[in-house]
């Protein structure tokens, strides 16, 4: 479903992503790993189109995307949950949701409310709270939510366990599986190892910029060495 070839990006004189290759198939979740500065919230966002790529090639769908605007790749179907969260603090949690809704794909079952609450029950019980009363935790699903209301065919999800306490980051991990359950595509960001081998199928590793190990969750769950070198802290 997406495929980034050889990406290459700039902030000013700073050479930050440095020949980026990896892809997601339908239906998977693929995990891009690295510490922090890595390189990981930079890949999301020149996929996306927030950061102008130098050079190289992202495809989605089998169509070119590299170049366009963001409100272009999000019309073509791809979805993107930013770190930051970027809540409505003065809209309720419906409403909030409501922001995000797009028309149905066609082939793609709609994303709805009710089924918003059903892959994050814990939002159901607070339509009505304001977006700005609502945990980290909370925000975080609601902007996970807010996002689906877009009907995307994939989504990029940057950093999802970040700042969430353990139980909390169970649920999450819950929820990301529930949505491959759904039939969705998953680029996901993480330094969180733990939270990472629990909801992926493939991983990219990426370091100083570049991609430096790629593979099934399996087989780095079985390399002692390749985690040791470059995820560790």
């Amino acid at each position: 479903m997406l495929r980034v070839t050889e990406l290459h990006a700039h902030y000013g004189r700073a050479h930050i992503l440095q020949g980026v290759s990896l892809h997601v198939r339908p239906g998977e979740i693929h995990v891009l790993l690295g510490r922090n500065g890595a390189g990981k919230s930079t890949t999301m966002k020149a996929v996306m189109g927030l950061v102008p790529p130098t050079s190289g090639g992202v495809e989605f769908l089998g169509q070119p995307i590299a170049g366009l605007e963001p409100f272009e790749v999000a019309r073509r179907g791809l979805g993107y949950v930013p770190e930051e969260r970027r809540v409505f603090a003065e809209l309720s949690v419906a409403e909030n949701l409501e922001v995000g809704r797009r028309r149905p794909r066609e082939g793609l079952a709609p994303w709805t409310v009710e089924r918003v609450c059903a892959v994050f029950p814990s939002l159901a019980a607070m339509l009505k709270r304001p977006g700005g009363r609502m945990s980290g935790g909370e925000q975080q699903m609601l902007t996970i939510g807010r996002t689906l209301m877009g009907n995307p065919c994939l989504v990029l999800l940057d950093e999802p366990s970040e700042g969430l306490a353990p139980v909390i980051v169970d649920r999450m991990a819950e929820a990301v599986r529930a949505l491959r359950d759904e039939g969705m595509s998953i680029l996901l960001s993480e330094q969180n190892w733990h939270f990472a081998r629990r909801v992926g199928d493939t991983a990219s590793i990426i370091e100083k910029g570049a991609i430096v190990w790629h593979g099934t969750m399996q087989a780095l769950l079985a390399d002692d060495e390749v985690r040791a070198r470059y995820l560790t802290v």
